[in-house]
């Protein structure tokens, strides 16, 4: 955690005639001191909280893929916790994570405790940190569009072997690679490029435990050229869970991302 204020997303450049975008919003566990004062979890819980929540090791993944790639993706990361706000939520009523208190800024726990007091009005983070996060990651694409005449999202995500008490949809399969479509922005070929890319690290699973795929609003189920994949890891994969460092399977992942990206045409 950080007592500083902290940029709340970063994009890092990659090739001019690149149409992908590796989208990496939950990896990090930095919360801003002001923020921080706004969670009635003492500091050890909240630790053990960010070990739950945090898709570590995601942006290290997201880097060496695109080291690794023919054509660098660019990259655009959330450097700020998804407790100060989850970019990927809607911000209002259509939002299902409400019912367990995961909207856009997250009132509960991975295991439905308290984290924010009751009455606490999200508007001042979601104004702070939510909008000018969605505004920058539309002009990326925006940007993207203009260079090449599309855009590529990836979401690269992960996700806990045992269910948390959160998830509305997890009880059913785990597979070591989870892919999250849109029946929209997820085109076939798309979706037959991850398969094949993540074939080497086991079983390619289809929107479970998780589903959907992030596009901004501004393009959302209007725009054709946007198109969209969720890669989520579980965690035994590459890491020690909870919270704990990376391992082994990291690069093997790493490298299945980068034969995804130059699988994308460019």
């Amino acid at each position: 955690m950080s007592s500083a204020a902290l940029p709340s997303y970063e994009l890092l450049p990659g090739a001019d005639d690149s149409p992908v975008i590796l989208h990496v919003p939950h990896s990090a566990r930095d919360i801003p001191g002001d923020v921080r004062a706004g969670i009635v979890l003492d500091d050890e819980a909240l630790e053990g909280e960010l070990d739950r929540i945090t898709d570590a090791h995601t942006a290290r993944i997201a880097a060496e893929a695109a080291e690794l790639s023919a054509a660098a993706p660019w990259r655009f990361v959330n450097r700020l916790s998804r407790l100060v706000v989850d970019p990927e939520r809607f911000p209002d009523e259509r939002e299902e994570m409400l019912a367990v208190g995961m909207g856009a800024v997250y009132t509960r726990t991975t295991h439905q405790g308290a984290l924010r007091p009751e009455g606490f009005d999200p508007e001042p983070l979601i104004e702070r940190y939510f909008r000018p996060y969605a505004r920058a990651m539309t002009q990326a694409v925006a940007d993207r569009l203009a260079a090449t005449g599309r855009a590529v999202i990836i979401d690269v995500h992960s996700y806990p072997t045992a269910r948390l008490p959160y998830e509305l949809h997890g009880e059913g399969p785990r597979p070591p690679v989870c892919l999250g479509t849109d029946s929209f922005h997820t085109p076939p070929e798309l979706l037959t490029a991850a398969r094949e890319a993540f074939a080497q690290c086991g079983e390619t699973g289809l929107d479970s435990p998780f589903g959907g795929t992030y596009v901004p609003l501004e393009y959302y189920g209007s725009e054709p050229r946007v198109s969209a994949l969720m890669v989520e890891i579980r965690r035994d994969m590459y890491m020690t869970e909870p919270g704990g460092p990376a391992g082994p399977g990291l690069h093997r992942l790493a490298t299945a991302l980068a034969e995804l990206v130059d699988a994308v045409p460019h």
